[in-house]
């Protein structure tokens, strides 16, 4: 017990997780994963054994409308009789196959669907070797068929697998001596009766078997397979003995007791990873399931836990923030859970301590404060050497007295001063419109032609529409000023300025051009760089606070340009949208 008292309670909450959660889960599922894999295969090669089983009697049922057949022209009297005739002529032959063998060998159709050909073999040489009839001469008599059967020859029917000359496959076919009415009739027939090897193919393909099929024959060698690589149409057949057996599981059906298909069988090999898919695919059923068995109960535990570490957490962090006397109170819900009592608890404690502090500490604090505020004050007040409203009363005075003395471009000279001093000092009114910064403009180009006389030329175009638009006080009038001192004023002969102010689409664009002196590219990139400065204000009402005061006003919005180079002047395009 003590142990797990320095075991952190976020560890404590995934041990509880671990021990009653996963570890039961997990072994929950492995032992449902055994039972079902077990299952599945023992499911699977039932399923297999029972395509095959259904393989094996489609076979005989193929096998036995062969079968039928041959009982039918081994117990029709007509036939047997018609065949054993000495005819005298080919006519009278002909005749009678026209009027009963034909009927009977062609349009016989109850067992006809999976046979390729009928056809009957008689030793009489009065028949035509034509239209199903066979004459039994020495060439048949040579053939390997008809040796294999006269080894077993009897009145029941045998299937056998018939090969050409050079022992390549040529048919399937059930043969069966006609021996019926051999008590009155000495001639001998055979029934040959071949099967379609394409309705073999079709028997021995079960989408269910996803393996390879044979056909055994009596000597234990593969008639015919699904399996590619057995080449069981040569003359040289395998041994089904002889295929490999590694991860290979065989299911074999014999026929038994059935006569004519005695020591055949039907086998079928399946490869044991076609099973071991179908176990992966309850494999994969079973890893989902446990996956979402563990997901969602973490999902609400840790829910759960970060519900009670993270405001014990929080807890703790204040109360070590009272040892550095930072008293914060825990900014949380309310909460009716022993967690949220305790911090009410702690936020109760904090806001006495707080107020005990306040009281005696802080109190004393704000006298001492308050007492050094009040002689900054007095020191403040006795600094203040000049007097705003002195100046301009001034500033009337001799503007009257220029008056008095007839002296008007004086007089007219400082009443523009006096107004660009009296908007620089009073900011009470951020927003004119641009007819009254225009009205700037004109006050300090009159100073500068007082100062410079002819040497300064100025042009100024405005829109009418652009004359009501409100823009932020003193924004255009720097860019002027910088254009005249710094732009002309240093040229020997004098220059000319370009004012336009306009109004393109949602913007007012504030453009000056002067053939002043120009700037350098230095100069030019120091320009733009006041757009990357953010919160620096210069000492004077310059370019730089310009450009500050538009981006704290429009943000990206404002367009910046200059154009200069040294001797060919400086052009500057400010494009602002209209009042936010």
């Amino acid at each position: 017990m003590k142990l797990l008292n320095n075991i952190r309670l976020r560890d404590k909450m995934f041990l509880i997780y671990f021990l009653g959660v996963i570890a039961p889960i997990l072994v929950t599922n492995i032992i449902f994963y055994n039972i079902i894999t077990g299952n599945v295969r023992e499911q699977r090669i039932k399923d297999i054994d029972l395509a095959v089983e259904q393989i094996k009697n489609e076979f005989r049922l193929m096998v036995d409308q062969a079968v039928g057949l041959s009982s039918y022209f081994y117990a029709d009297y007509k036939t047997n009789e018609v065949l054993n005739i000495d005819f005298t002529n080919t006519e009278d032959y002909v005749e009678a196959y026209d009027l009963y063998l034909r009927s009977t060998l062609n349009n016989y159709s109850p067992f006809s669907s999976s046979l390729q050909n009928k056809t009957l073999y008689v030793d009489n040489p009065t028949l035509l070797n034509s239209g199903n009839i066979g004459l039994l001469s020495s060439e048949v008599r040579e053939t390997g068929w008809y040796k294999q059967w006269m080894q077993e020859a009897s009145s029941q029917p045998m299937f056998v697998r018939i090969d050409d000359a050079d022992g390549r496959f040529q048919s399937f076919s059930v043969l069966r001596r006609m021996d019926y009415f051999a008590d009155r009739m000495d001639k001998e027939k055979l029934v040959k009766i071949d099967f379609k090897t394409i309705d073999l193919m079709e028997v021995f393909a079960n989408l269910n078997v996803q393996g390879d099929m044979y056909l055994v024959g009596p000597e234990g060698r593969i008639e015919y397979t699904t399996n590619p690589s057995v080449n069981w149409k040569g003359g040289d057949k395998q041994l089904y003995s002889a295929l490999k057996t590694d991860r290979v599981i065989r299911f074999e059906k014999e026929y038994g007791s059935i006569s004519y298909l005695s020591g055949w069988k039907v086998a079928g090999t399946i490869n044991e990873n076609e099973i071991i898919k179908e176990v992966l695919k309850s494999r994969h059923f079973i890893l989902w399931s446990a996956c979402l068995m563990l997901i969602i109960p973490t999902i609400i535990i840790l829910f759960i836990t970060r519900s009670v570490n993270l405001r014990i957490i929080e807890i703790l962090k204040h109360m070590k923030k009272v040892k550095t006397q930072q008293f914060q109170t825990i900014m949380h819900g309310e909460s009716r859970d022993e967690i949220g009592q305790l911090t009410l608890e702690f936020n109760s404690m904090i806001m006495q301590i707080k107020t005990l502090i306040q009281d005696v500490y802080l109190t004393e604090i704000q006298k001492k404060s308050l007492e050094l505020e009040r002689r900054k004050a007095q020191l403040n007040a006795l600094q203040s050497q000049i007097n705003p409203h002195f100046l301009f009363n001034a500033l009337e005075t001799i503007r009257m007295r220029s008056l008095l003395k007839h002296e008007h471009e004086t007089a007219k000279i400082i009443q523009s001063m006096a107004m660009i001093l009296r908007s620089s000092l009073t900011w009470n009114k951020e927003w004119v419109s641009v007819e009254e910064e225009l009205g700037f403009i004109l006050c300090f180009l009159d100073i500068q032609k007082y100062r410079f006389e002819d040497k300064l030329s100025v042009q100024i175009e405005v829109q009418p529409e652009a004359r009501t638009c409100v823009v932020p006080k003193m924004v255009f009038l720097p860019f002027v000023e910088n254009a005249s001192i710094h732009g002309i004023e240093p040229l020997k002969k004098g220059g000319s300025m370009d004012i336009r102010i306009a109004v393109e689409g949602p913007e007012i664009v504030f453009t000056v051009q002067d053939n002043g002196v120009g700037m350098s590219s230095g100069q030019v990139d120091k320009l733009y760089s006041y757009l990357k400065l953010d919160g620096i204000i210069g000492e004077r009402i310059g370019i730089q606070n310009v450009i500050y005061r538009v981006k704290m006003l429009y943000g990206e919005q404002v367009t910046f340009k200059v154009d200069s180079s040294p001797g060919k002047g400086t052009r500057i395009e400010l494009r602002i949208p209209p009042k936010p």
